[in-house]
C-alpha cells in the first residue's frame, strides 16, 4: 500500500516543486521495491545487494555531490530521499549513508584528481562499494586514541591496525583507514585484495540484520603515496565525513518514526475492544498518538531548518549534534510508544515496529552516542569542553 506520508503542520507547503518529486519518487521506489523486501531481509540477516544498481540508477548515491555522474541535490532533497530510505530500514540508508558520506564525500572532499576520476564513477554508479573504518575495538567515541599506524616505507606507507563496527566492510571494493602518521591522523584508499588487509563480518546482531557490519585487520599492508588522500589531515578529515553522515541520520529517523506512528494509527482506528469500539476512541491511545505526531512535526522542523542552513552554507558541526540526538531520540519514543499501542501483536514481525526499534538502538550509539552529542551541545552553549 502506497505510503500517504506525515504532515500535521502542512510542512510540504515549506518544500519546493522539485524537492517534493524527488521526495515522491525515492517514495514509490521504497513502496514498490524496498518494503516487499525488508522483513525477510531482517528475519534473515540479509543486506539485500540486488537493490544497489537500482538505487544508483535512482541517483541516491553520493546524491548531493557534484560531477563524477553525482545527482547534485540540494542537502534538503538528500535529505527527503534519507527519510524514504530509512522508512523502509535503517539498514538499507546505512549502506546508502556510508556509500555517499562517509565514502564518497572524503574522496570528493580530500582525494587528488586521479582519485577521484577512478573511484567516484564506480561508486556512484553501484559498480563499487566502500566502506570508512575509523572506529576501533579500543576506540569509538574517542577517535584521537586511535591505535592504527601508518609508516612511510619507500614510496609507499605501511598499515598496522585493527577498525571495528564496519558498515559494508566484507562487501566493500574499497576501505578508507584512517590511520596515525608520524605528521598525524591521515586518511588511505585501501583496496580489496590489498596484501595484509582483511576482513571479517560480525554476527550474532539483534539490530541492523539487514546491514552488512564487520572487523577489519591491517597487517603490514603496504599501500602506495598515491593512496593516501592528500588534503586530509588531522582529525578533522573524519570529522567532516561524520558531520555529513550525521545530517542525513538526522533526516533518516523522521522516516522511521513515521512509519512507526503509521503502523499504529491504522491498527488503533481498525482495531476494536471493549464494547466494539475502536482503541482509537480511548483517551490514553489519542495521548500517545498525540505524543508521537508532535515530535514528529518538531523533528520534521529541526531537519527541515538544518537542510536549508546547510544548503546555505551556515550549518555548524553542533547544530547537526542537535539534529542528530533530538531526532534519533524522538523516533526511539515513537516505536515504543507504537509498540505498546499494537499490544502483543508490537513485537511480531508481521509489523515493522520492532525491527525499526531494535535498528534504532544502533543508530542512537552510532556516529556518534546520545550522549557525546549531549557534550558538543552543551561546549557550544558554555564554551566550555567537558569531554575529558
Amino acid at each position: 500500500m502506497a505510503f500517504r506520508g506525515v504532515d500535521y503542520l502542512l510542512i510540504d507547503s515549506q518544500l519546493s516543486g522539485q524537492e517534493l518529486l524527488v521526495r515522491q519518487a525515492a517514495r514509490r521506489f521504497v513502496d514498490e521495491r524496498v518494503q516487499p523486501l525488508m522483513r525477510d531481509c531482517f528475519r534473515d540477516g540479509r543486506f539485500p545487494k540486488e537493490l544497489i544498481p537500482e538505487i544508483a540508477e535512482m541517483g541516491f548515491l553520493g546524491a548531493n555531490l557534484s560531477g563524477y555522474g553525482c545527482a547534485g541535490m540540494s542537502n534538503v532533497e538528500y535529505g527527503l530521499v534519507m527519510q524514504e530510505i530509512e522508512r523502509a530500514d535503517s539498514g538499507l540508508r546505512s549502506f546508502v549513508s556510508v556509500q555517499g558520506a562517509l565514502v564518497m564525500y572524503p574522496i570528493h572532499a580530500y582525494g587528488s584528481d586521479e582519485q577521484k576520476h577512478k573511484w567516484l564513477p564506480l561508486l556512484q554508479s553501484g559498480q563499487a562499494v566502500g566502506c570508512f573504518g575509523l572506529t576501533e575495538p579500543d576506540f569509538g567515541s574517542n577517535p584521537a586514541g586511535m591505535r592504527t599506524r601508518a609508516v612511510r616505507d619507500g614510496a609507499g606507507w605501511i598499515l598496522n591496525g585493527e577498525k571495528t563496527w564496519i558498515t559494508n566492510g566484507s562487501v566493500a571494493d574499497v576501505a578508507i583507514v584512517w590511520a596515525r602518521a608520524e605528521e598525524g591522523i591521515r586518511g588511505f584508499l585501501v583496496e580489496r585484495g590489498t596484501p595484509g588487509f582483511t576482513a571479517s563480518d560480525i554476527h550474532g546482531k539483534l539490530s541492523m540484520r539487514a546491514s552488512v557490519t564487520s572487523s577489519l585487520s591491517l597487517s603490514d599492508c603496504r599501500v602506495p603515496d598515491s593512496a593516501m588522500l592528500p588534503g586530509a589531515k588531522g582529525l578533522k578529515g573524519p570529522l567532516s565525513c561524520l558531520s555529513q553522515a550525521r545530517y542525513g541520520i538526522g533526516w533518516g529517523v523522521i522516516g522511521a518514526a513515521m512509519d512507526c506512528y503509521e503502523t499504529a494509527r491504522s491498527y488503533v482506528t481498525l482495531r476494536k475492544q471493549f464494547d466494539d469500539k475502536p482503541l482509537a476512541s480511548h483517551q490514553m491511545v489519542q495521548e500517545k498518538l498525540a505524543e508521537m505526531i508532535t515530535e514528529i512535526t518538531k523533528a520534521q522542523l529541526l531537519a527541515l531548518h538544518c537542510g536549508r542552513l546547510k544548503d546555505a552554507g551556515k550549518l555548524d558541526p553542533a547544530h547537526i549534534s542537535m539534529l542528530k540526538r533530538n531526532n534519533v531520540s524522538i523516533a526511539l519514543d515513537c516505536a515504543r510508544l507504537s509498540r505498546d499501542l499494537l499490544g502483543a501483536n508490537g513485537i511480531m514481525d508481521e509489523y515493522p515496529i520492532m525491527r525499526h526499534l531494535c535498528n534504532l538502538e544502533t543508530v542512537k550509539t552510532y556516529e556518534g552516542t546520545d550522549h557525546i552529542h549531549a557534550l558538543v551541545i552543551g561546549e557550544r552553549v558554555t564554551g566550555i569542553a567537558a569531554y575529558k
